[in-house]
Order: structure tokens, then C-alpha cells, then sequence
């Protein structure tokens, strides 16, 4: 299946990112993704006799939680990868998010790959009948590693 084949799948053709699970499989476009982020985690020393400053050295880095929002999905994928790790079948995916240019058919101008993702959070859609609003559900992921790759 061609790579165009497999974004007219997904109802949200106008999007700029996709997400990617295991084996260079393009799964979904999303309207929203946030908390890409890594933090380390220091620990101030103050040196005896030094009074200008206090050392600060590293002690542990971690990956925030990744927050992904899609219109709803009708063959409900996520949610049934997470339900899967509640009931026991915990199964850690390597997922990269891409970020494509204007041009179509140009290769992703930007990638983040996450390192054993697993779901923490699905929520569902708010369902409001007066407002005409996409149904929208939200996968929360934590990762053991956070890997910003550069196109060529």
C-alpha cells in the first residue's frame, strides 16, 4: 500500500504530523501532540568557602509524558493497545512522530522516536450535540527515551 493510500485513510488529511509504530508503519495523523520534553534533574553543592555560587552537578534525566489528540478512531486501535496493558499484555512500541513539510510526498523534515512507549491515559471524546465539534480522543504515552532525528 502506497504511502498516499494510507493517509486517505485517516480523516484528517490537512494535517502536517504522523505517527509511527513499529516497522515503518504510518498509523495516524493527529491535530495535536505535546510533551516532548526531557528534563535532568540536578543536585546543588556548596563548596565550603565559596559563597558566589553553588555546583550544580547532574543526577537523573527524564522523558515526559507524550499527549496525542485525534479525531475519533473508528477501528478504536489505541484504546485497544491500552486496554490490553490494564488487562496484564503490557506491549512497549518504538512510535516516531514525524513532522512533513508544505510539499507533498517529500520525506518527513523532522522526526522524534520514542524509545518502549506504552499507553498511561486514553480519554475519550467530549460529546456535545449543539456545538458541531469533532469527536476527539486523547492517548497519554510514557517512554523510556526521547531521540530527536535529522532528515537528510
Amino acid at each position: 500500500m502506497s504511502e498516499e493510500q494510507q493517509r486517505a485513510k485517516d480523516a484528517h488529511l490537512g494535517l502536517r504530523f504522523w505517527v509511527e509504530f513499529d516497522n515503518n508503519i504510518e498509523v495516524a495523523g493527529f491535530m495535536e501532540c505535546t510533551g516532548l520534553s526531557v528534563e535532568t534533574e540536578t543536585f546543588e553543592y556548596a563548596e565550603g568557602g565559596e559563597n558566589t555560587y553553588t555546583h550544580k552537578l547532574p543526577v537523573r534525566t527524564t522523558y515526559g509524558n507524550v499527549t496525542l489528540k485525534r479525531g475519533i478512531d473508528p477501528g478504536q486501535d489505541f484504546f485497544r493497545w491500552y486496554e490490553d496493558c490494564i488487562n496484564g499484555n503490557m506491549t512497549r512500541k518504538n512510535i516516531s512522530i514525524m513532522i512533513y513539510g508544505p510539499e507533498p510526498n517529500k520525506p518527513a523534515v523532522r522526526r522524534w522516536d520514542l524509545r518502549r512507549a506504552f499507553p498511561v491515559k486514553w480519554t475519550g471524546p467530549d460529546m456535545r450535540a449543539e456545538s458541531g465539534a469533532v469527536a476527539v480522543e486523547t492517548l497519554e504515552l510514557a517512554h523510556e527515551g526521547l531521540i530527536p532525528v535529522s532528515s537528510k
